[in-house]
């Protein structure tokens, strides 16, 4: 199965199943770390696209109230 097929989430859990319950743990491990670093990256874009605007000086200023305020105008 090359990597751009997709699987549904149950065929993903009877694979996990097959496996020794040794490596249950490892994966567990492996998934929660790529999570993480998916987490990391999404963090990284998000900073960098801010700082970006925020260069451009396409930032808005105020409290909160006044931010949500004038977007519901």
């Amino acid at each position: 199965m090359s990597s751009r097929e997709s699987v549904t989430l149950q065929e993903a859990l009877d694979a996990v199943e097959a496996l020794p319950d040794h490596q249950h743990e490892d994966l567990i491990n492996s998934i929660r770390g790529r999570r993480i670093e998916r987490t990391r990256e999404l963090l990284a874009d998000n900073i960098k696209e801010a700082r970006a605007e925020y260069a451009k000086g396409d930032v808005n200023r105020g409290s909160a109230e006044e931010l949500i305020k004038g977007f519901m105008e």
